[in-house]
């Protein structure tokens, strides 16, 4: 995990032995359901926890904040942001039963006291949340549809809040074609790897 480390140094022990314990289950609970591809195992922690950490350098949640994961699949990117914000309230959704399972068994493995999971479409759902994250399930336009209705009042809301969405490639036409006031964030700005040469943080503010 030297490579959490180097990005964040001021992970406490208990994050660094959650994040080392995160590999470990999140490798056991790929065998059984693939999760992410298997010939990506060997990247996981760049390609996936340090990739759903990405977020974390463009926002940090406000303490006693809500964040609602869209698409979470195998927890991603809300479990490792759950572990970097112990202090903010994550909800894990998915319309995947199996991949909600193996999430709620690694919260509870983690002792992630901050993290709920469920077997829902973003559509279905009645709570509302300060901030929405995902990694890139459908295009912007699309996937807006479906969260536009998640967000607290304004009044109540953090004042950050909003949509962070992480995608790849040139996103020009994407953007325009959702007609959102959208703010985009190279990862590349934060992780010299070359697997983020193209990565993004999407921004759209409530």
């Amino acid at each position: 995990m030297n490579l959490l480390d180097h990005y964040f140094p001021q992970l406490t022990d208990q994050q660094r032995r959650q994040f080392a314990q995160l590999e470990t289950e999140f490798r056991n609970w790929n065998e059984r359901l693939n999760l992410i591809a298997r010939s990506d195992v060997d990247n996981l922690a760049e390609r996936h926890i340090l990739h759903s950490l990405g977020i974390a350098r463009v926002v940090a949640f406000a303490p006693g904040s809500s964040v609602l994961d869209v698409g979470t699949g195998g927890g991603l990117p809300g479990l490792p942001l759950a572990i970097l914000f112990p202090e903010v309230k994550f909800h894990l959704v998915d319309s995947i039963g199996k991949k909600i399972k193996a999430v709620q068994d690694m919260a509870e493995t983690l002792h992630l006291t901050n993290v709920t999971a469920e077997q829902i479409r973003a559509e279905q759902l009645s709570a509302k949340y300060d901030y929405i994250v995902s990694r890139a399930v459908a295009r912007l336009a699309t996937f807006h549809t479906w969260i536009a209705h998640r967000y607290k009042p304004r009044a109540e809301a953090a004042s950050n809040s909003g949509l962070y969405y992480l995608k790849g490639g040139d996103l020009t036409e994407e953007i325009a074609e959702s007609g959102l006031q959208a703010q985009v964030t190279d990862l590349s700005d934060f992780f010299v790897e070359d697997f983020f040469e193209t990565k993004k943080v999407v921004v759209v503010p409530v």
